[in-house]
C-alpha cells in the first residue's frame, strides 16, 4: 500500500474539520448546555446528538468484534460509499475500479464525483479474477470495490481472490459485506489490523432489520476512520436513529432469530421456485435473496406488480438479461408470490 497522505486528496489531508460544540468539551461532566444556540427546553430531541455516536459503538463493537476506533457510522451505507471518493479521489483525474454487475450506488457516486468508473465484467459463474481486476488499474486507480456476497447475484467470493486484491493493490480496497450475516465465509472485518489498506462496508438495513432508520457501517485502520470523521459532516447520524439501534441492538437474541428465519424461507422458496414452468436456473446464493433466470423476465415482473407483489427486474443489468432478483420475505409473503406466479401463464 502507498503512505495514506500518497492516497488521500491534498486539500482534505490538509483540511481543518469543523469542530462541533460536542467535541470541545471531552474529559470533563456537563451540565449547562449554552454553547449550541439550542433551544433548551427539553422534548427529546432539543439537543444535538453524540457527534462520534460512542456509547452506540460501544453496543455494536462485541457484536461485530471490532474496536470502536475501528468503526464509523453513518448516514445509511451510501455516506460510507460517498466518503472515500470524496476523500481519496480527484475529481477528473482519479478512478475507480469495479467488478460488474454489481451494487449500482458505487457508480452513482463516482459520477456525482467526476470520477471514471471501470466496469471489470465477471465471468459465467459471476466470480472474478483478481488478475484481471488489478490489471483494469492505473497509476490513477485509487480505490477497487468488491461486493461480497454481491448484489444483485448473490454469492460471495472466495477469501483468497480478495486478499490477492489486498495483498498486490497498492490503493484502497472497499468490501462491502452488507450481506454477510446470511453467509457462512470468515467476514473480513475481522482482519482489519492485517490489512491497512481495506474499507469493510457492513449495513443496519438488512440482517437487523432496520433499513427505516438509515444507519451504515465502516470498519478500517483508525487513520483512515481518522479522515471519515474529518470529512463527515457533524451530526450525520440523528438522535432518533441512534436510540433505536440502541433498542434493537438490546435485543440480540431476536435478531438471532429473525436471521435463521429468514435462512430457512430462503432455501425453502429457492426449492419452490426452481420447480416453476417459467423458472430457467436458480442462482446459488449467500444474501437474504436470490437471482433467478425466468422465461420473460420483463412479462413476469409487469405481472407481479399488477398483482402487487414487487420483485426487482434485472433484465437489463449486465449478465443478468431475463433475471429477477426475489428477497426473501415471511413465510405469507413467500407463499403469496409463489401462488401468483404459479398461475402465470
Amino acid at each position: 500500500m502507498k503512505a495514506l497522505q500518497d492516497l488521500v486528496r491534498p486539500n482534505i489531508w490538509a483540511l481543518k474539520p469543523y469542530s462541533s460544540a460536542r467535541d470541545e468539551y471531552k474529559g470533563f461532566t456537563a451540565e449547562v448546555f449554552l454553547d449550541a444556540n439550542e433551544n433548551p427546553y427539553p422534548n427529546g430531541v432539543n439537543r444535538y446528538p453524540d457527534p462520534l455516536q460512542e456509547e452506540l459503538k460501544a453496543m455494536i463493537s462485541p457484536m461485530k468484534g471490532v474496536p470502536a476506533a475501528n468503526m464509523f457510522l453513518g448516514n445509511g451505507s451510501d455516506e460510507a460509499i460517498d466518503l472515500p471518493f470524496r476523500i481519496f479521489c480527484r475529481p477528473g483525474k482519479d478512478n475507480v475500479v469495479a467488478i460488474d454487475p454489481t451494487y449500482g450506488m458505487y457508480q452513482v457516486c463516482a459520477e456525482t464525483n467526476d470520477v471514471e468508473y471501470r466496469k471489470v465484467a465477471l465471468d459465467e459463474s459471476y466470480d472474478f479474477d483478481p488478475e484481471v481486476l488489478l490489471n483494469a488499474c492505473d497509476e490513477n486507480t485509487k480505490i477497487i470495490f468488491i461486493c461480497s456476497p454481491n448484489n444483485p447475484t448473490g454469492n460471495a467470493f472466495k477469501r483468497e481472490k480478495i486478499e490477492k486484491v489486498l495483498n498486490e493493490f497498492d490503493g484502497i480496497v472497499i468490501v462491502d459485506e452488507a450481506y454477510s450475516d446470511f453467509s457462512s465465509a470468515r467476514p473480513l472485518r475481522h482482519d482489519i489490523a492485517k490489512y491497512p489498506n481495506i474499507i469493510v462496508l457492513n449495513t443496519f438495513s438488512k440482517a437487523w432489520g432496520c433499513a427505516g432508520i438509515r444507519l451504515g457501517m465502516a470498519f478500517a485502520s483508525e487513520d483512515i476512520i481518522g479522515l471519515f470523521n474529518k470529512v463527515k459532516y457533524p451530526y450525520n447520524v440523528n438522535v432518533l436513529t441512534q436510540q433505536k439501534a440502541k433498542e434493537v441492538l438490546g435485543n440480540a437474541t431476536l435478531l438471532a432469530r429473525h436471521i435463521s428465519q429468514i435462512m430457512e424461507e430462503r432455501s425453502t422458496l429457492m426449492q419452490a421456485f426452481a420447480l416453476l414452468p417459467l423458472c430457467e436456473k436458480i442462482y446459488q446464493t449467500d444474501a437474504n435473496f436470490f437471482l433467478a433466470k425466468v422465461k420473460g423476465a420483463d412479462k413476469i415482473y409487469d405481472y407481479l406488480v399488477r398483482r402487487g407483489i414487487i420483485v426487482r427486474n434485472r433484465n437489463r443489468v449486465n449478465l443478468c438479461g431475463d433475471c429477477l432478483r426475489v428477497t426473501i420475505g415471511t413465510k405469507d409473503e413467500n407463499t403469496r408470490l409463489l401462488a401468483a406466479l404459479r398461475q402465470f401463464v
